[in-house]
């Protein structure tokens, strides 16, 4: 399912050069946020949460997703070079699965990274709010990646509706609403968190079981119906 060449080539345009500095930029600023509120207030395990809760999973997470998710695949189908890869002998879904395991990948790096270690600036990892934030990350960077990859195979404004998604759902509606944080990626992984964590400064308005459950029925659906959209795409001279 994995193909190498596949991986190579969407590696390559999801780390260029603006693309990378794009990526870089929200972990940059979460780690200079960290190191001034460590300094004017010091080791705070209130703080520490809600820092990683309110900035690193509820707008950097989303938004590191959104960018590798859609231009994973997004791009090659607005300006047709997607005909050429289409026109190998690989097997579609195939195609997805590998650019699939490159968003994951590169959104977990861009985020659970950078949130491991400014948990560590900021509290030194007190009651355990670092790690439980970077497993939350990496929970949700999974989630993300396959919406988001779905999303660029399905419209040609995928980074629109995707930042829609990222910062007003997930910011906004998923945080405040409360019917809407049970479908709210943040709040599946957030029930995560809190079983690493333990305690009252990780908290989720979702159980951990329906979490897992979520979590693993929208990766898979996705993943399923982005292979699917693919394989409907028509070469030249294709019935």
């Amino acid at each position: 399912m994995y193909d190498p060449t596949v991986a190579r080539l969407t590696y390559r345009a999801l780390l260029g050069r603006r693309r990378a500095l794009i990526l870089g930029a929200l972990p940059l600023l979460l780690i200079v946020i960290s190191v001034a509120v460590r300094a004017l207030s010091g080791a705070d395990d209130q703080t520490a949460a809600d820092v990683l809760g309110g900035f690193a999973l509820a707008t950097m997470v989303p938004i590191i997703g959104v960018i590798a998710g859609t231009g994973a695949i997004g791009p090659e189908i607005d300006d047709g070079s997607v005909v050429y890869l289409l026109a190998k002998p690989l097997k579609r879904p195939a195609i997805i699965f590998t650019k699939l395991i490159v968003a994951i990948a590169v959104t977990m790096v861009f985020s659970a990274v950078p949130t491991m270690i400014a948990g560590l600036i900021l509290n030194g990892n007190g009651q355990q709010i670092a790690v439980a934030y970077t497993v939350a990350a990496l929970v949700a960077s999974i989630a993300y990646s396959a919406l988001f990859l779905l999303l660029g195979t399905v419209s040609r404004h995928a980074v629109v509706f995707g930042l829609v998604y990222a910062l007003v759902w997930e910011a906004l509606f998923g945080s405040l609403v409360p019917g809407a944080r049970t479908l709210s990626v943040q709040q599946w992984a957030l029930a995560v968190a809190h079983k690493v964590a333990g305690g009252d400064l990780v908290t989720s308005e979702v159980g951990l079981t329906t979490a897992v459950v979520l979590l693993v029925a929208v990766t898979v659906l996705a993943t399923w119906y982005a292979g699917q959209k693919l394989r409907s795409l028509k070469l030249a001279g294709e019935e």
